[in-house]
């Protein structure tokens, strides 16, 4: 299955590309006299391998889905943090949470939604970055785990906000049951090894 990648990540790998390129390119130049293998060649079949490395590339980029797993696995451990008040754990939480929202928006900045509409994911992340995201980045700094949960399950609506306006509503987060992980330790007083 083919996945959608940004143009801005797309321009990074022709970026590279190109520049792999221009110094094999460099290399035929001292090799130009070789008579083992004519320039003319070479220089010929650079752009079609060039055009297939970047589907390459295409194909085995992580789709937005991916992504979004992402966001759910820090995000749900954002939730055990904050309610553990281990406020390091929950503000390391809530930064990668961040992260990896604008990572799926990157992926996919705008989707047509079913009457083919364009979507766009950037406008949506920014107004949740500017208020429910940020509410609950607020209730880390002032360690405050009655506002945490507050602000937590609005920002569970504004990520349902997100999906319903792309056409996903069968997508419904929830306030988590257990961590993501089982391998960290939610409470702030714990000593290593346990």
């Amino acid at each position: 299955m083919k996945c959608a990648v940004s143009q801005a990540a797309v321009a990074l790998v022709v970026a590279t590309l190109l520049g792999v390129t221009l110094i094999g390119g460099c290399q035929q130049r001292a090799e130009k006299n070789s008579p083992s293998k004519p320039a003319q060649e070479t220089t010929a079949n650079g752009v079609p391998a060039l055009q297939a490395d970047v589907a390459t590339l295409k194909d085995r980029a992580p789709d937005q889905a991916h992504a979004m797993i992402d966001v759910d696995y820090h995000f749900t451990n954002l939730w055990f943090a904050g309610r553990a008040e281990n406020w390091s754990l929950a503000k390391f939480y809530w930064g990668e949470t961040v992260s990896h929202m604008r990572w799926a928006v990157r992926i996919i900045p705008v989707r047509k939604d079913t009457a083919g509409h364009e979507i766009k994911l950037q406008d949506i992340l920014q107004s949740i970055e500017q208020s429910p995201l940020m509410q609950v980045g607020k209730t880390i700094e002032e360690k405050d785990v009655e506002k945490f949960e507050t602000a937590y399950r609005y920002m569970l609506e504004g990520c349902y906000s997100c999906h319903k306006a792309s056409d996903k509503p069968y997508l419904r987060p929830q306030i988590p049951e257990r961590p993501a992980s089982s391998i960290i330790n939610f409470d702030p007083k714990a000593t290593w090894p346990k």
